[in-house]
């Protein structure tokens, strides 16, 4: 019986480098100097020091971990520092690991678990489940300020890119060419994410993967509670419900506006395209803010799909808690936003009787003298 190998035992408990992490670590060095310079802090952690401290007091009690007799343990506000400057940055664990002086699986472990104690810990704060005085007050914002009345929010989706998940086939591969998870999302005129599903497979088309989610299948069976019809604006005619605008790569439904096919279109239909197309702008500037503040999504993320499902839920609640407690350091990112169209090429079905009625009284409604806004006919005309 040959003999049993030697147990191997560790030549280090910890790396000479690493042990140098109270010195020489960045947290360490760096952070008492960045609080003394807002706009230096800013930049570092794509939120400003009075909003740091509001989240950090928030997440605190999850993120405190008990001292051993072995060591002493990462404390909250490094943990968060971590975690931001990774979504900030998306720079590796490796490139972290000699920024912080921390062990990658120690980055790895840190990154995660507070992405996941943000998702359970800020979303009721800063995404709550709407009702239906918050649809009221979503509409009345996309009247003010896209001019479509009965509007409860802008939806898309977008690819994520992320590395190729081990004997996943085609599942994750895109039309782009790529591999990702989508965020569909639906936005408000805030640029604030009303309602996400996140984590679908990059293969399916926009219009499968909402009649897939938890938000399709409340709207159909009318769970979202949606406020009761009402007439538009100036109108005598009849109640109208209200609408999610979206591109055509969505099914239309009474409640789910897109625009009019391409061919054929006529005065009217164009008005109602140009209209719509005004109100849904404001979820691809929404998603333009969220990559441009956190950078881990103009990369590949490089994690399995679980754990990149855990980034994009923990940057899509911080970018609701930088809109609503830190608007102001938003202006420059606004300006620097264009809205673009990009259509979904994918079959959606032929739309319900039902769907094409609404569509029909909000298109009579744009051309009505109640509804028109003055320069829209330049707008079409300037279009063809």
């Amino acid at each position: 019986m040959l003999d049993e190998e030697p147990e191997r035992r560790r030549r280090q408990w910890i790396h000479p480098i690493v042990a140098q992490r109270y010195r020489k670590g960045q947290f360490h060095s760096l952070y008492k100097d960045l609080r003394q310079d807002p706009f230096k802090f800013r930049s570092y952690c794509r939120m400003s020091v009075e909003a740091f401290d509001n989240l950090l007091s928030l997440l605190h009690p999850h993120l405190t971990f008990m001292d051993t007799c072995m060591r002493r343990s990462i404390s909250a506000e490094q943990r968060l520092i971590v975690t931001l400057r990774f979504l900030a940055t998306g720079n590796s664990f490796a490139s972290l690991h000699f920024e912080f002086l921390l062990g990658i699986s120690t980055i790895s472990g840190i990154v995660c678990h507070t992405c996941k104690v943000i998702w359970q810990h800020l979303r009721e704060a800063v995404m709550p489940t709407p009702k239906a005085e918050d649809w009221l007050r979503i509409a009345e914002g996309f009247y003010q300020s896209a001019q479509f009345p009965n509007c409860i929010g802008a939806l898309d989706g977008k690819h994520i890119c992320v590395k190729k998940p081990p004997h996943s086939g085609s599942r994750y591969f895109n039309y782009k060419q790529y591999f990702s998870v989508v965020l569909m999302a639906l936005a408000d005129s805030n640029y604030r994410f009303v309602i996400v599903d996140i984590g679908a497979y990059g293969s399916s088309s926009d219009s499968r993967i909402f009649s897939a989610s938890r938000m399709g299948d409340r709207l159909r069976d009318n769970q979202l509670a949606l406020p009761e019809p009402r007439r538009l604006p100036g109108s005598a005619g009849p109640p109208a419900p209200f609408v999610i605008v979206a591109d055509k790569g969505f099914a239309l439904s009474p409640h789910m506006m897109r625009p009019f096919p391409r061919r054929d279109l006529d005065d009217r239909k164009r008005i109602f395209n140009y209209r719509l197309t005004r109100a849904r702008r404001y979820v691809e500037c929404t998603f333009g803010i969220l990559s441009t503040r956190w950078r881990v999504f103009l990369s590949s993320i490089q994690m399995n799909p679980d754990n990149a499902t855990l980034v994009i839920q923990a940057c899509v609640l911080l970018h609701n808690f930088t809109r609503i407690n830190d608007a102001s350091s938003d202006a420059d990112i606004d300006q620097n936003i264009t809205s673009s169209v990009i259509f979904d090429q994918s079959r959606t079905g032929r739309p319900g009787t039902a769907g094409l009625a609404v569509r029909d009284v909000y298109a009579d409604y744009f051309c009505s003298p109640e509804g028109a806004l003055p320069w829209q006919m330049e707008a079409i005309r300037g279009r063809r």
